[in-house]
Order: C-alpha cells, then structure tokens, then sequence
C-alpha cells in the first residue's frame, strides 16, 4: 500500500486546498502517480465527474493539479447545504438524502466504511495520496462523527500536517491551541506545521516557531509566503464576500472598464463561475448585495443557488429584485447561471428544493421551470466544455436558443452551464456583445486571455512556492514513515 498524509487547517480557508494541490503537482512533475483525496467536503462549489457524479470543485482542481480527471473517488461524500440546519448529502457522486446536524451522527458509520474503502483503494492505485482535511479538527465537538480530519488520520494512520494562516493573526496560538486540544492519541498524528500567507520578515517570526517547536516538539516544516495570485478557484465561502473585487483587475485593452455586478446570494453555489471574466484586462467583477450598487454596473450576473426559491424569495425582500428587473429592462446584459438562470424565468414549480410548489419568477426570460426529484449531473467536453448540477429542468421555452447553452431574449442570458465562459471564444464574443449593450462600446475584449492556462499557472505558482519555502524531502518522507513514532503529548502550558 502507498503513503499517504493528511493536511489539515487550524481554520476554513487557511490553504489547505492549495496546498494539497500543490504537493500533488510537485509530485506529478517528479513522475510520481498521485491522488488527491477529501473524505467529506461541505461546499456548494461542486463539478461533475467523467463518471456521472458530483465532487467538490476543489478536488476537481487539485485533481488537475495531478495530471487526472476529475473522479467521484477523490470527495466520496460531499454535504451540500441548503439552509443552516440541513445539508443534501452526495455519496460517491449522487444524492443520497438529506441530513441535519442534530442526526448526522446515525450516518457516520454508513460514511466512515465509504471513506475508509475509497482511500484504501486509492492507496492501493497511486503512488501516493494527499488528503485534505475539513475545516479545523480543533472542533472537539464534532470528533465523535468526524470522517475528514482526526477521524481519518486515526483510521488510516496518517501522519497530518498543519496549515495555520498567519494573515488573520495569532497564528502561534493557533497551532499550539489545535493540538493541545485533540486527545492523546490524535495529538501522536500531528507531525509537524506549516505557516501559511506569511507577509514581512521571516527574521522575525523563527523565534516563535523555535518556541512552538519547543512547547510542542514538533517542527513547522516551511513558512509560505503570501501571494495574491491566489483566487482562482476559491471554494470557501469565507472568501466570497459583499462588496469584494473579484481576482486582480488588470488595465483595460480599450478604452473603457465593463463593471459586473454579481450577486452574492445567501447560499450560492458555483460562485467560481464569475472567475473567467474577472480574469479579462478592464473587466471589473465585484460581489455585491445591494440594491444600491445595481444602478451603476453595466452587466449584472445572477449565479447559482442551492435553494433557488428561497433566494429568489431574498432577492425581493433586499430590493434587489426590482433593481434587477430595471436594469434589463433598461437593455443592459443581464447573466443567470443554473439557478440565477431559472429566477429570470416566468414561473418555476418547485416540490423538491424549498417545496414552495408554484412560483412567480422574474419574469424576463420567457420560459417555465419546473423541479425534478433526479438531479441532472452533466458534462460536456466538445465542442464546448462545461458540466451541468440542477434539479430545475425547462418545460416550456418561447424564448431564441443562445449556443445551444441556454436561452436569451435580447441582452437576457440564462443557462444552466457553469464554466461556460471558460471557453474563450464564447467569453470574448459575449463580453463584446454585452459591452455594447451596456454603451460601453470602447471596450475591447482582450485576444490573448487563456482561463484554462490561468488555472494551470496557479497550481505551477503553488508548487513552486512550496519548493522554494517548504521543507519538501521532510513533508513527502512522511508519506513512506507514517506518523511518528514519538511525538510529545501536551498536558498543559509546560
């Protein structure tokens, strides 16, 4: 059986993902086969699988990061919430149910025999596996059903690493406190830390990690560096906040910017779709929850949701409905993507999502929606690459077929495609389109702007910085030695 190790964070969106993706690069480039792995992920960001299923849309980019296609063995169980008290559960690609947080612990059997199957049988078939912990395993409350963190380590006897975020400050505290938390026995798998997002002298901060090592007797193998060229493909939800600029606006190729409002939905899903424009030089894509910010975006986009109702239900209470309508009635673009898209239409009828059975929509796309118990799992790879996730199925359409992707009515687009403007013929032509539309006709779309070598870039970037900052030889040797063998146990402040 390979090795295998596990990267855990002492909080969400402390870069576990990006660092599990860049090990697994590392690895691809030294020839070495290597599987990412997620025992059970909590995203509405999810893509659809070469076999039909559904995984988190990061284990599909660290798959990239691989040299793989993205496969349902990689996140075997992912939880999808639809409110804040109920997740559908997705086991090994397709749904399996629902589940509160009050009764998941009558599923963690059923799910802990899946996991442990799934990794075993990847460690059986790659060289190596890199494991992705969920959220921090400092949460003590949920240890009892935990299948992604010290739940996995103890059952696979992996050796885990900690990524802590020194960005958000108490860094120190951060890590000491994670372990000295965990019981005994989980504490033996902490092999050792890794600092995350590092600005400013190193100088400064190796006392403090020679005192954690001396507290702890575990060594932090590198300290990371930050670098803004970090965004794309953010999964985390704590990264896609109101009134916050998409990406690194880059200059305009013409002579004016295109403004793009995307809606921040309460519980969005696929929220990476805007990523591919807020790469294009002069396109300027910002999250955004007010009425008040609509009037002066030349395109306004409607993302997915994982409750469609219930959002849409939002969008009139903040106002932003009536906003929404002004702006495409004043002819200016407007974007819904899967559920953004089935919100502009005229009515949906809903017994499988919020059960409201039948709804007005927005009324500016002329079709009806109605909600299907399967939900369609979809994806395309010519000539056009995109997948599908929706339970909303059009049942009546009077509207012009738009690429055979969806449907408009003037400069009203809906489709149910996510990474559809990842093709970048069909961006440039629709940023042109839109563009003139809003009046902005001295915007030129760029003719250069690769997404796909963008993400690739990104995953390159990674690696190399863990190269360059990371004790590698240390990090990948855990992954023949395994946990170690003596490791101090924390009782107390020493």
């Amino acid at each position: 059986m390979s090795g295998a190790l596990l990267v855990a964070g002492t909080s969400s969106d402390a870069g576990k993902s990006m660092v599990v993706a860049g090990l697994c690069r590392l690895l691809a480039r030294k020839g070495v086969s290597v599987a990412p792995f997620k025992a059970q992920n909590m995203s509405n960001n999810s893509a659809v699988t070469v076999e039909g299923g559904e995984i988190g849309r990061a284990q599909e980019m660290q798959a990239r990061a691989a040299g793989l296609a993205p496969s349902v063995r990689f996140n075997p169980v992912l939880l999808k919430p639809g409110s804040d008290r109920t997740s559908q559960v997705i086991v090994r690609g397709h749904v399996d149910g629902q589940v509160t947080a009050g009764d998941f612990f009558r599923h963690r059997d059923r799910l802990a025999d899946v996991v442990n199957a799934e990794l075993a049988a990847l460690r059986s078939d790659f060289d190596a596996v890199i494991c992705e912990g969920a959220g921090s395993p400092a949460e003590i409350n949920l240890r009892a059903t935990d299948l992604a963190n010290m739940g996995l380590a103890r059952a696979a006897g992996l050796p885990v690493i900690l990524v802590g975020d020194i960005d958000r400050g108490g860094l120190l505290a951060h890590l000491f406190g994670t372990v000295a938390v965990l019981s005994s026995d989980d504490q033996a798998l902490i092999a050792g830390f890794l600092v995350n997002k590092f600005r400013g002298d190193p100088d400064l901060l190796s006392p403090g990690l020679s005192q954690l090592e001396a507290l702890t007797g575990r060594p932090t193998y590198g300290v990371i560096p930050f670098d803004d060229g970090f965004w794309l493909d953010t999964e985390d939800s704590v990264s896609v906040q109101a009134h916050r600029v998409v990406g690194q606006p880059q200059p305009p190729v013409g002579e004016q910017w295109l403004r793009v409002a995307a809606i921040r939905l309460p519980r969005i899903s696929n929220s990476t779709d805007v990523e591919a424009l807020a790469c294009e030089p002069g396109v300027l894509v910002r999250w955004v929850t007010d009425p008040a910010d609509l009037p002066d975006a030349d395109v306004v986009v409607i993302p997915g949701s994982k409750s469609t109702v219930t959002d849409l239900n939002w969008l009139r209470d903040r106002g932003l409905a009536d906003g929404i309508v002004a702006h495409a009635r004043a002819g200016r673009p407007l974007l819904g993507i899967c559920g953004g898209f089935q919100m502009l239409c005229r009515r949906i009828e809903d017994t499988v999502e919020s059960r409201a059975g039948g709804v007005d929509g927005l009324g500016l796309l002329d079709a009806d929606i109605a909600f299907a118990a399967e939900k369609t799992l979809r994806r395309h790879d010519a000539p056009l690459h995109g997948y599908e996730i929706h339970h909303g199925q059009i049942t009546r359409s009077g509207a012009v077929d738009w690429l055979g992707v969806g449907i408009r009515d003037a400069a009203v687009y809906g489709t149910h495609w996510h990474g559809l403007f990842d093709n970048d013929d069909v961006r440039r032509t629709w940023l042109t389109d839109a563009a003139a539309n809003a009046g902005r006709t001295r915007f030129t779309a760029a003719a250069d702007v690769d997404v796909s070598a963008r993400r690739d870039a990104q995953l390159d970037l990674m690696a190399d910085l863990l190269a360059a900052h990371a004790d590698i030889d240390s990090i990948l040797g855990l992954l023949d030695a395994g946990p170690p063998r003596r490791q101090a146990i924390i009782t107390s402040l020493g």
